[in-house]
């Protein structure tokens, strides 16, 4: 049989650029066109007042002494000046350290120290979280963070000012000694245990995987994108930013964090042809007690990725968001993000229940976990990736990057995939979301598929909880369209009665009205967990 192994096309070739090189061919391309919208506030950037933007904020962390390789971290929700200092980073060479939102004052500390930043860009307050007290509080502990400035603060102005005393020749000087393979980028991943790991990526990581994944979706000059996950992930600095300028389209900030009706009022409001977002995200918007009152006609794409995408839910995107062409992405932090795209003219099919195929220019393959060996298409196993997008190793941790990335580059993802005998991708769950009841191994994502058709059911997550006579049993955490009606598992059980294997039927049901979630969206398996097992040390569901 085939083996499970796929490589990309050859062309268009890599950009060998460095991302103000890139943007740079933008800007000459469209100096005039709409390069940044903030749609709550009205401000519009063409792709020249963007690039003069920029530079503002370049000059003006030069000024402050920031070198080449130093790192300057950005604590924000979305918002210009996070874009601003994204691109200005780029272009004096820094290493832009991206903080987590939602981070409290010891995850900050830790971040601050361990990528060592030097310069902190931060907001004031974001909802209950105020910036300047959490820095106050942690900075005598960071002896490298040098300086802190805030948005819209005499300090961000103080910044743009003693910038504007120096020479753009500067700029040009510091530019022309960057490299495409220089490291710009920190990111924090979430680990289910102990402290995040700093992926660290490049020019030639995230400009050219942000630039195929525009290319997949047809992007040009022309189009308008509503980038809605924050900024501080992978999937709305490359996947939105870095596609739209790499390709002189317009990235639309709806609103400084998810908000679902800001996102459809973004879309009507700028005519936008493309909206991205992680499954929650998106049924967020179609519950919208108003959701038929919005004008979405523009959109033609967009992505859907970040956690598993459910069928029902991707159907309802085609055909009441107008979005026929939206893509599903699958990949990590640790690869740029993406490394698996379903592509603008495959059918319903592929587009609703696999995450495509491979990328230009990369490799996949699918593996025996405990061998490494290539398992035959068809056939389950760990998916990895090899090629330009994988990171250039996690920030002073080379233990951690060793234990990551094998020998000959590939890149172990922990999640199981089965690759069909067309290329195209099934993911089937994460190794450590696998329940094992009884010794039969369930797929949390085959299950939570079926239970989408429940006409109950609005959205659900399925989790392995202890059991002392199987070891482990299956639990849906359910959310309901009608909450006051309930449901039980018994009700559940019948529903899934001859259309599920026994050992797959939930035997625990948990009705909730929210999931926990990670600032970008992802669905947190660990917390809901953690809080199923103390709800069940009381009288059985």
């Amino acid at each position: 049989m085939e083996p499970s192994y796929s490589r990309g096309d050859c062309e268009p070739p890599l950009l060998d650029q460095t991302i103000g090189h890139n943007l740079g061919r933008a800007v000459a391309a469209h100096p005039d066109r709409d390069a940044l919208v903030d749609a709550a506030s009205g401000r519009h950037w063409t792709y020249a007042r963007f690039d003069g933007a920029v530079e503002e904020v370049a000059l003006g962390l030069l000024a402050a002494g920031v070198a080449a390789g130093d790192r300057v971290g950005i604590w924000a929700p979305n918002c210009p000046e996070w874009v601003l200092v994204q691109y200005a980073t780029a272009r004096i060479g820094a290493v832009m350290v991206t903080v987590n939102p939602a981070y409290r004052a010891h995850e900050l500390e830790y971040v601050l120290n361990q990528a060592g930043v030097r310069l902190l860009v931060s907001y004031r307050r974001h909802k209950t979280s105020d910036y300047r007290a959490l820095v106050d509080q942690v900075r005598p502990a960071c002896p490298e963070l040098r300086d802190v400035v805030y948005v819209a603060d005499p300090t961000w102005q103080r910044l743009i000012e003693r910038g504007a005393r120096l020479s753009p020749a500067l700029l040009a000087e510091r530019e022309a000694a960057l490299r495409p393979d220089d490291p710009i980028n920190i990111q924090y991943t979430s680990g289910t245990t102990g402290f995040p790991k700093g992926a660290t990526l490049s020019h030639r990581n995230i400009l050219n995987n942000g630039y195929f994944v525009g290319e997949l979706l047809g992007y040009t000059e022309n189009d308008r994108i509503v980038v809605v996950p924050p900024f501080y992930h992978c999937f709305g600095m490359v996947m939105g930013n870095l596609a739209a300028t790499s390709h002189g389209a317009c990235m639309i900030i709806a609103a400084p964090s998810f908000d679902p009706a800001a996102a459809l009022r973004a879309v009507a409001a700028e005519r936008a042809t493309s909206l991205y977002g992680v499954p929650t995200m998106f049924i967020a918007e179609l519950d919208l007690p108003d959701f038929a009152s919005y004008d979405l006609s523009s959109l033609r794409t967009g992505i859907m990725a970040g956690s598993t995408c459910p069928v029902e839910v991707m159907r309802r995107v085609i055909g009441e968001m107008h979005m026929a062409e939206v893509a599903i992405c699958y990949g990590m932090t640790e690869t740029s993000p993406v490394s698996a795209q379903t592509r603008r003219d495959d059918d319903l099919e592929r587009r609703t229940a696999t995450v495509g195929r491979v990328l230009p220019h990369l490799e996949v393959a699918v593996v025996d976990p405990a061998t490494g060996a290539t398992v035959p298409r068809g056939v389950s196993g760990e998916l990895r990736t090899r090629g330009y997008s994988v990171m250039l190793g996690y920030w002073n941790d080379p233990e951690a990057t060793a234990a990551a990335i094998d020998a000959e580059g590939w890149m172990r993802t922990g999640d199981l995939a089965v690759m069909r005998t067309d290329g195209y991708l099934d993911i089937v769950g994460r190794i450590k979301d696998m329940i094992i009841r009884g010794g039969e191994n369930v797929y949390p994502r085959e299950i939570e598929e079926f239970l989408h058709t429940h006409p109950a059911i609005s959205d659900v997550q399925v989790i392995g909880v202890p059991d002392a006579k199987y070891g482990e049993e299956v639990m849906a955490c359910v959310i309901l369209h009608e909450p006051e009606t309930g449901l039980s598992a018994a009700e559940l059980a019948a529903f899934c009665r001859d259309r599920l294997a026994h050992y797959k039927i939930p035997r625990h049901v948990r009705v909730v009205e929210s999931f926990p979630l990670t600032v970008s969206g992802k669905v947190r398996k660990v917390a809901m967990r953690e809080q199923a097992v103390a709800e069940l040390s009381g009288p059985p569901s």
